[in-house]
């Protein structure tokens, strides 16, 4: 059975502590905003996965509590930043599956001022799911009094450069598009223009990344309606409709270790399973694709993700976001919201929100940001420790 988009809604995501909201507020919200837009009501919805990070158990009760009172099944999912996007893929295989014909996919985060730490349970780092993948970093590359995860995506650019000779104005480059990108977005968190030099100058957070390189933590919703055919059909809902073609999540393999590589622990080797997995399945490849939504945390991330999608070899990233291929006019679009540097980055809402501009993408109502001809689009959502989820989406 195919599993389809017929809804999306999302908050303007917000710099922590300058918007007076709870997260029930904001899944209202971004809940309401894809019912209206699925022209259905919330008494139609049959099961919601809600996805988030930083709450305590039952949140996701809470929150979707104020759409309705109804009864249904609320699963409350958390798989670190790729968490929005596992709650889509729980929706997805529930209408595939035949288990339900409506499910509606929440996310949401409310998160506090400053850079993630490292997971480590009440300051015992052995603790931390993500031990192992510090430890890679530690044993390569020491570590440094500086943001953990910067540090170890840091270290993966450093590894980079390294390698295959990718610069600093490469890198810059990726945070200079997203930035120019988001500034026609307007649920974007920053939407201020900077050019490769702007970057270039901004305070290093672990070099040679700079502030405006790394994803801001941020609070939002992101929400998604995915029916079975037969449910729309009912409805009348086909013009709204976005199809699901294929959808894969891979975890980490001995591969994301054995080289003590920063690459591959940050996730690339999963990155690209998850992807080989989605064009085995849909009978598309990448050159079918022509916007895409991808997992941006820190301006090496986006290269690192568009070796492992196949955009161009390894190595090659830096020559392919300098050359404007991945910009409008280029061959594809990435990241036109935005992305996590400049769109912000709630994390159990950043892989639903990736949908829902890629729905208005497909539909061709994304205003000022509109890709021509978009017919074909992908999403690309990790969290580090890991969990890869790649979407792959066409306009039905």
């Amino acid at each position: 059975m195919k599993a389809y988009v017929a809804g999306v809604g999302m908050t303007r995501f917000e710099k922590p502590e300058t918007r007076e909201w709870q997260y029930w507020d904001m899944v209202r919200e971004a809940g309401s905003a894809a019912l209206a837009d699925a022209g259905i009501s919330y008494t139609d919805v049959e099961q919601v996965p809600v996805g988030y990070c930083f709450q305590p158990s039952t949140a996701g009760q809470r929150a979707a509590y104020e759409l309705g009172l109804t009864g249904i099944p609320v699963y409350n999912v958390n798989n670190n930043c790729a968490t929005g996007s596992t709650a889509l893929m729980l929706a997805r295989q529930l209408v595939e599956g035949g288990a339900a014909d409506c499910v509606l996919a929440l996310g949401f985060e409310k998160m506090k001022r400053g850079s993630l730490g490292g997971g480590a349970d009440g300051g015992d780092f052995a603790t931390s799911p993500v031990a192992r993948h510090y430890g890679i970093m530690a044993a390569r590359h020491g570590f440094e009094m500086t943001p953990p995860t910067a540090q170890i995506f840091g270290d993966a650019a450093r590894e980079h450069m390294e390698k295959y000779g990718t610069t600093e104005a490469q890198l810059a480059a990726v945070a200079a598009k997203n930035h120019r990108h988001s500034a026609h977005n307007p649920y974007a968190q920053f939407q201020d223009v900077y050019d490769v030099d702007d970057i270039l100058a901004a305070r290093v957070v672990h070099h040679p990344l700079t502030k405006l390189q790394c994803s801001p933590t941020s609070d939002g919703a992101a929400a998604a309606v995915v029916v079975s055919e037969r449910f729309a059909q009912e409805r009348e809902l086909t013009c709204r409709l976005v199809e699901i073609v294929a959808q894969a999540m891979t975890t980490d393999t001995e591969d994301s270790f054995a080289s003590g590589s920063c690459i591959d622990v940050v996730g690339q080797p999963m990155s690209r399973a998850a992807a080989r997995q989605v064009y085995e399945r849909s009978g598309l490849g990448i050159d079918d694709v022509d916007v895409v939504e991808l997992h941006d945390c820190f301006s090496v991330n986006e290269l690192l993700t568009y070796e492992a999608l196949g955009m161009c070899e390894p190595g090659e990233s830096g020559k392919l976001v300098e050359s404007g291929g991945t910009t409008y006019g280029g061959r594809w679009v990435v990241n036109p919201s935005g992305g996590l540097i400049s769109k912000g980055h709630p994390l159990g809402a950043t892989g639903i929100a990736q949908v829902a501009e890629l729905v208005w993408q497909l539909r061709g109502t994304a205003g000022e940001r509109q890709v021509p001809g978009a017919e074909v689009g992908l999403a690309h959502n990790i969290g580090l420790g890991g969990a890869a989820v790649v979407t792959l989406l066409r306009a039905a």
